[in-house]
């Protein structure tokens, strides 16, 4: 028999927890709707077009290209894969942003239980002593209660929908971060390509300042020996020993720039090991010359493209979350509506707990209607609608700063490739011209002055063909980035 009324009991409860769920409504939060793309649909002219694979997006923005599914087919390098690979393992602020998405992800999980009620059971025991002067008989008594129930306390019903609001704001930004987290990624693999471009930029200056160095020495020496003949004058000498002297400070600056940007790869990568046993079978980097040039992008990629890197879906989301912030700001102008039930057994003793006729139960609704808070409510309103205006104008302004990235990205691709054409037969010219004039100067022709000269151009334009070289592989780089990277064409928002 009690077992008939325990079960009765927790019937009824199951029936009502489902009807209350139900009850959930409407919500008052503004019906979202993207903001317009505030930058044109094309990329200013450069009056070039990209040499070699083309990336070709569709009107609708949906990329069907090759080269921008993977950064492993855009960095080819080796070696730059596996610092990257170890990057994204080891870089202490990409565990951070891994870390923040767990997280955003379990505060959406605690507002979304706010959606649903919370069952308990609980067991409780009551015991009082009443001295004899307060009883009837005289006598002091002790009475004492023992409970069992299975219930949920203080359900809110969502009528206005402020919690729904809530749990969608919180997913929102939860969203946001994973987005978040994808655009430093992002970041982070264009990073370290920089970087490594960077330190094989004066690595191969450092190089070539040595043999410089070195040309400058046997100069010096050739110039004391044939002034010890009386061939060469002491202008000559000093001209000599000038050049040398410059050439070493040129090598020590290098050689500290060379150790900063090894510092600065070291600190993306997250380790100080560039090398380690996995890694001997790899080949060794390609100098700067030897590296191709990443895949072009034709410039009639829509900037509809644009909505696909993962800064701007984290700026869209976090627009969501502002949206759905006023819903649950309005929502607290009217009642709301809370239910505590609970279904169970109650006794004197411990051992008639569950005794036929022991059955009990409470049903405890409340309602809670604001009449006067000084305008606070309202205040809050308005400070979600004004939080809203700052994330439409912070999603125009991420995608305004991404055309620009993606803008001056293809520019400096384009004119880069003008400049490093003209430097490099630049450099072949000043390479004839110094071959002539140190014949020249052998013969007793030429001046050493010129000579000097010509060595001193010939070496200020090999070092531009380096860092132009460098500068066009992280404009391209930068490209890849720009346009959003491996992020899949598909819309985290529908998900």
């Amino acid at each position: 028999m009690r077992k008939l009324a325990m079960r009765h009991s927790i019937k009824n409860l199951y029936i009502t927890v489902p009807l209350v769920i139900a009850l959930a409504g409407c919500s008052f939060a503004p019906l979202y709707q993207r903001p317009a793309l505030p930058v044109p649909a094309q990329w200013p002219e450069t009056g070039k077009v990209g040499a070699g694979e083309t990336a070709r997006i569709s009107p609708e923005g949906a990329t069907n290209a090759i080269s921008l599914t993977n950064w492993r087919q855009v960095f080819t390098d080796p070696r730059l894969q596996y610092l990257i690979d170890t990057a994204l393992i080891h870089n202490r602020d990409m565990q951070i942003a891994i870390a923040r998405v767990s997280e955003a992800q379990a505060l959406h999980g605690i507002a979304q239980a706010d959606r649903l009620p919370t069952l308990n059971i609980d067991a409780t025991q009551t015991a009082a002593r009443t001295p004899g002067v307060l009883t009837s008989t005289g006598q002091a008594q002790t009475n004492r209660r023992y409970d069992v129930n299975l219930g949920m306390t203080a359900f809110e019903l969502d009528f206005w929908g402020r919690v729904k609001s809530l749990d969608a704001a919180a997913r929102a930004s939860y969203l946001a971060t994973a987005q978040a987290r994808e655009a430093f990624r992002l970041s982070l693999i264009a990073d370290v390509a920089n970087a490594h471009y960077t330190l094989q930029e004066l690595t191969e200056r450092q190089r070539l300042a040595e043999s410089t160095l070195e040309s400058r020495r046997q100069s010096r020496e050739l110039i004391s020996k044939r002034r010890d003949v009386g061939l060469s004058g002491d202008l000559d000498y000093l001209a000599a020993d000038g050049v040398y002297e410059s050439a070493r400070a040129e090598l020590a600056a290098l050689t500290r720039s060379r150790q900063a940007a090894s510092t600065a790869l070291a600190l993306f990568v997250g380790t100080n090991e560039f090398l380690s046993p996995s890694t001997e079978a790899i080949p060794p980097n390609k100098t700067l010359l030897e590296q191709s040039v990443l895949p072009m992008l034709a410039v009639d990629v829509p900037s509809s493209v644009l909505l696909h890197r993962p800064d701007v879906r984290a700026a869209e989301q976090r627009l969501l979350a502002a949206n759905a912030n006023i819903g649950a700001a309005r929502a607290a102008f009217f009642p709301r509506i809370g239910l505590s039930l609970a279904s169970g057994s109650a006794s004197r003793t411990l051992s008639g707990l569950f005794d036929s006729g022991t059955g009990a139960w409470s049903f405890v609704p409340s309602l809670v209607l604001p009449l006067f808070d000084s305008g606070r409510t309202q205040a809050n309103v308005s400070l979600a609608e004004a939080r809203k205006v700052i994330a439409v104008a912070d999603y125009e302004k991420t995608i305004q700063q991404a055309f620009r990235d993606v803008a001056d990205a293809l520019a400096a691709r384009d004119y880069l490739s003008d400049q490093l054409s003209a430097l490099t037969a630049a450099e072949k010219a000043q390479n004839e011209r110094l071959t002539l004039v140190d014949a020249r100067y052998r013969a007793g022709i030429s001046s050493y002055l010129e000579l000097l000269d010509s060595q001193r151009e010939t070496f200020t334009v090999q070092q531009s063909v380096l860092q132009i070289r460098r500068s066009l592989l992280t404009a391209t780089a930068q490209l890849y980035k720009a346009l959003g990277g491996d992020a899949p064409a598909d819309d985290i928002n529908t998900k």
